[in-house]
């Protein structure tokens, strides 16, 4: 497993804190973690679609071509 360091302002942080105190005292850390995983997924989700929605209209184009 790998460590990763965070350098964030100070308002940042006391957002990531706020957050995790209203979600049930969860550390600041620990929100970013998840907040950065959810994130990641995300991107993941939407680069899978846009890779189907590709192949979709380049099947459409090989098809209109015949």
């Amino acid at each position: 497993m790998k460590k990763v360091t965070l350098t964030v302002d100070d308002y940042l942080y006391a957002f990531y804190q706020k957050v995790g105190e209203n979600a049930g005292g969860i550390k600041a850390e620990q929100v970013m973690t998840d907040t950065l995983f959810k994130l990641a997924g995300e991107l993941s989700l939407n680069a899978i679609n846009e890779k189907s929605a590709e192949k979709g209209r380049a099947y459409k184009n090989i098809q209109n071509h015949h």
